[in-house]
């Protein structure tokens, strides 16, 4: 799942969870203009150059980051149950049907949110625990570029699944210093394709198409308009892909350094309560759209300036949450579902 059970290794969890953090950020900023019906923007304005910045930075990236975070976390959580004497297969089947009905509240107020599509996909990677890693991994970046070829990114979510898998079987985030070598050479060959890709994404946005098309297309819209469309969300998928590669591997080689570890430590209390925090947005985002008759009234850039301080004041939430308790709330209650037992959540105070 997009939240990672606890690590095998102290270094392994702080890793996902600067990762995890990192995602969420991204995740906001995309989500949030749809929840807030944020206005097209007019061309040459501060807002159309937002909405690049959005479409080329942040839009079909962070979600691949969470997806592929699913498919580490199930490793983590199926080894650890296994560690532990326990039967993996329910135990994850539990946690899935929990995430299936989290997922399925969250739908009701934010349309085409992930928690109940992971669910249900969450249940097709099951068998492939038991295949070997390097089929695994064949099969993930096989299926990855037939994906990215039809630009639907429905389509990704299992073949990320299935990459992060691979990445938990190979042993990456147990032991990061030792893959270091091939983290760096693909940062680098991620970063040459993703500039190159950016440049042609960027040449392909379509024109005199308003945002609002990423989510409906319209049916009056000419046969050269949807081919704009179609080839800029290929383009995009693909880049998509390759930055979030990027993304992760750069995020990857700064938390070797102990000052980027403090400098970026908001993050990991962020990505500790990622599913309480991934909640949390939608259920800030609404109280401000309604609240304050937001909602339909707004731009671009009043958006992010809003996502800006909504991840200030999660983050905030969330140091002060950890400070006092185990783990986030709702973390806390997919334990309970998924082990069907009373978990200690108030941290334990030390004697002496």
């Amino acid at each position: 799942m997009i939240i990672i059970e606890k690590a095998l290794t102290n270094k392994r969890m702080d890793s996902l969870d600067y990762l995890r953090g990192f995602a969420l950020i991204g995740i906001l900023l995309v989500n949030i203009l749809p929840l807030l019906s944020v206005a097209d923007p007019q061309p040459g304005s501060i807002h159309a150059a937002i909405n690049v910045i959005l479409q080329l930075g942040v839009e079909s990236r962070f979600m691949v980051i969470f997806s592929f975070l699913f498919g580490v976390g199930f490793t983590i959580f199926y080894s650890r149950a296994k560690e532990k004497g326990e039967n993996s297969l329910v135990l994850f089947i539990c946690r899935l049907l929990a995430l299936l009905i989290f997922g399925f509240i969250h739908s009701q107020f934010h349309p085409g949110e992930a928690l109940l599509p992971y669910a249900i996909v969450g249940f097709l990677l099951i068998p492939f625990y038991r295949v070997n890693k390097k089929i695994n991994l064949s099969l993930a970046l096989v299926l990855l570029a037939a994906a990215g070829a039809t630009g639907m990114k429905a389509l990704l979510i299992l073949p990320l699944f299935l990459l992060g898998l691979a990445v938990g079987q190979y042993g990456i985030f147990q032991h990061i210093s030792k893959h270091m070598p091939r983290i760096i050479v693909l940062q680098r060959v991620t970063l040459v394709l993703t500039v190159i890709g950016l440049v042609v994404q960027y040449q392909l946005i379509p024109q005199n198409v308003p945002f609002s098309y990423m989510v409906i297309v319209d049916s009056e819209m000419t046969e050269a308009e949807l081919n704009q469309i179609w080839h800029y969300t290929i383009a995009a998928t693909i880049v998509g892909l390759l930055m979030s590669a990027w993304y992760v591997t750069t995020l990857m080689r700064l938390l070797q350094n102990r000052t980027a570890q403090k400098v970026l430590a908001p993050l990991k209390s962020y990505g500790r309560m990622a599913l309480t925090n991934y909640l949390s947005q939608t259920v800030l985002v609404l109280l401000i759209g309604y609240g304050f008759g937001v909602k339909g009234n707004t731009d671009m850039l009043s958006a992010a300036l809003m996502s800006v301080g909504i991840h200030t004041v999660l983050m905030l939430f969330s140091r002060w949450w950890l400070s006092r308790f185990t783990m986030g709330p709702l973390e806390w209650i997919w334990r309970l579902f998924t082990y069907r037992r009373m978990i200690p959540l108030k941290r334990q105070q030390q004697v002496g």
